[in-house]
């Protein structure tokens, strides 16, 4: 069965938006090998419409980073979304309806992790409906004062941490599970 795992580029302040604006100073070869990981376990990806709309004008046709593009584009995505009708972008299905119960479906049928980056709202989604079965966070050394935090006018979550390590860089890499019974 694929596990939901979610991973977010993350500020002290426990910003998320913009990470380009404020991550790459701390970026070496243990995020990347980190990252790599991710891609590598991924047999697809999930995303919020905001998200899908970014990346797939991105990686359609980017002129850099020609492997990651090409993974990404060759990966099956699934999009979670009421107002996407069609998606454009190749290997992509929409996800709308009774959203919970087609993830639970694609949880039995895809083979390898379902990978999400970045969506927030989705994330917040996902946990609410119990759903959500990691959330990796690279919490970066900085307090951005501004943007979309991850947990914003939530529930409470009681989350399980199984996994950490501190990068050279002061990045800590973090690894949660949704606790049982808390």
């Amino acid at each position: 069965m694929a596990k939901i795992i979610s991973s977010f580029f993350i500020s002290l302040d426990g910003v998320v938006e913009s990470p380009d604006q404020w991550h790459f100073p701390y970026w070496n070869d243990e995020m990347g090998a980190v990252v790599e990981a991710g891609m590598r376990s991924a047999g697809a990806m999930l995303m919020g419409r905001k998200l899908y709309d970014e990346w797939s004008a991105y990686w359609t046709s980017a002129e850099s980073d020609k492997e990651i593009a090409a993974t990404f584009n060759a990966l099956p995505k699934y999009v979670v979304t009421s107002t996407l009708e069609k998606a454009d972008w190749e290997n992509t299905t929409v996800v709308d309806g009774d959203v919970a119960a087609k993830l639970r479906e694609l949880k039995e049928q895809i083979d390898g992790d379902i990978q999400m980056s970045g969506s927030a709202t989705t994330v917040r989604w996902l946990l609410a409906n119990g759903l959500l079965d990691e959330l990796n966070l690279l919490v970066h050394p900085i307090a951005v004062g501004h943007g979309q935090r991850l947990f914003e006018d939530t529930p409470t979550h009681a989350l399980k941490l199984v996994k950490s390590e501190t990068f050279e860089t002061g990045v800590l890499n973090l690894t949660y599970v949704p606790a049982e019974g808390v």
